[in-house]
């Protein structure tokens, strides 16, 4: 019986002459480049398409018989790379890549915008009570915890413990920033009505942006003492580094700053040019419609840039010190600077997940 090792090749080869408009296949990596923003950005647009939602089981099924045959070097003649690309889009948004288990829809990356759009919809929401806020801040954090636990790496697994602490300090952070802003807006007598409304509704963002740094902080702090895992240039585990931690944290940290940034920042100030049109004056009936489509828009735009502000895998040359290397498979460069790739999980995607490492 042939190797996969030997036969896969051979499938690759009939995919590629089939078909020249997409590049060649290769299972279980990206379509497009991540050594560039835009290679990352396609990439993620991928990840996040919607329209997987809608594939049947039977689409499924089919996606994944075609993968085993590339994999087994059965493919029958004729399929193109677009093809074996297009089930791979396919089965990495639906199935798990560790436990091979479907994604609960709303849990899914490719459901995160169009079941997360009502909820910043209902956190931009004007003249909120103080129970509706701790509502939509509640709902917020609770969706994200969802979609991180679905989404989380099987192959190492983390006591629930961890998870419920993440989870509670992103709710309180939230929730503890987004009443006390509110209130002390409310007792600005120096503020007019429309100033102070017009205030009120920055203030998911400071809250929000501090609960997912809180959650970072709470989820991964022990990768600060012990370190995360270093690989060589060809993929081998040669140790585990603090330094790469502290890159790996303040990355992720970033990025879930700056997520929410166009998505809470953006429409506000869209709605409140917008509600001054004669439009809407006129139909103050169409404002939470036209709100809708303007947090639908600054989402979908906003999650794929955010989370292709970085590679995955980031590369660093430097000194490491005995503590933070492997005594095997580590090979220094004759100037003495070791090159290390920086294995960075949490708030980016790998293929097909996006998990709390």
């Amino acid at each position: 019986m042939a190797d996969t090792a030997t036969t896969a090749p051979v499938a690759a080869a009939s995919a590629a002459s089939a078909s020249s408009d997409a590049p060649p296949f290769q299972l279980g990596k990206p379509r497009f480049q991540q050594t560039s923003f835009y290679g990352r950005f396609r990439h993620f647009l991928d990840i996040i398409d919607p329209r997987t939602l809608f594939v049947t089981e039977r689409r499924l099924r089919e996606a994944v018989q075609l993968l085993e045959d590339y994999k087994h070097g059965t493919l029958r003649p004729g399929v193109t790379n677009e093809q074996l690309w297009s089930a791979q889009k396919i089965k990495q948004a639906i199935l798990h890549p560790d436990t091979n288990e479907k994604i609960f829809m709303p849990f899914r990356m490719s459901g995160y915008i169009p079941f997360g759009t009502p909820i910043v919809v209902g956190l931009l929401l004007p003249n909120q009570t103080l129970a509706s806020t701790i509502f939509w801040q509640w709902l917020n954090q609770s969706h994200n915890a969802c979609v991180n636990y679905a989404n989380r790496n099987a192959t190492k697994p983390s006591p629930a413990s961890k998870f419920i602490q993440g989870y509670l300090g992103a709710v309180i952070s939230a929730v503890s920033i987004a009443v006390g802003l509110n209130v002390l807006v409310q007792k600005a007598n120096k503020f007019t009505p429309a100033t102070r409304l017009l205030i009120q509704r920055f203030v998911p963002f400071p809250a929000v942006a501090s609960a997912n740094i809180c959650n970072v902080v709470l989820m991964r702090y022990g990768e600060l003492e012990e370190g995360i895992d270093v690989l060589d240039s060809d993929g081998n585990l040669v140790g585990s580094s603090k330094i790469a931690a502290r890159h790996a944290l303040l990355e992720t940290a970033l990025t879930r700053v700056v997520l929410p940034m166009p998505i809470l920042v953006l429409p506000p100030i869209i709605m409140s040019m917008l509600e001054k049109t004669a439009l809407l004056q006129a139909r103050p009936r169409l404002l939470l419609p036209v709100q809708s489509l303007v947090c639908l828009a600054a989402f979908g735009l906003a999650l794929p840039l955010a989370i292709s502000l970085f590679p995955q895998m980031s590369e660093e040359k430097e000194k490491p010190s005995g503590r933070e290397r492997s005594n095997q498979g580590h090979r220094e460069n004759p100037d003495g600077v070791a090159s290390w790739k920086l294995q960075r999980g949490g708030a980016v995607c790998r293929v097909g997940e996006c998990s709390e490492d």
